[in-house]
């Protein structure tokens, strides 16, 4: 997979709790994107398909 970072939408300590981020995909292409979720030990990676 060939790519690059389109975006950080948070890069800061938060204590625990439940959060929700807002991404504005206004400005990409229909596609297929990855995005990944870390905190602490755990990251996962995920697939989102952007259709418009």
């Amino acid at each position: 997979v060939l790519g690059s970072e389109i975006a950080v939408l948070k890069n800061e300590y938060q204590p625990a709790g439940d959060y929700a981020v807002h991404f504005d995909a206004s400005k990409l292409t229909s596609g297929t994107y990855f995005y990944s979720i870390t905190a602490g030990s755990f990251s996962q990676t995920k697939k989102m398909i952007l259709i418009k």
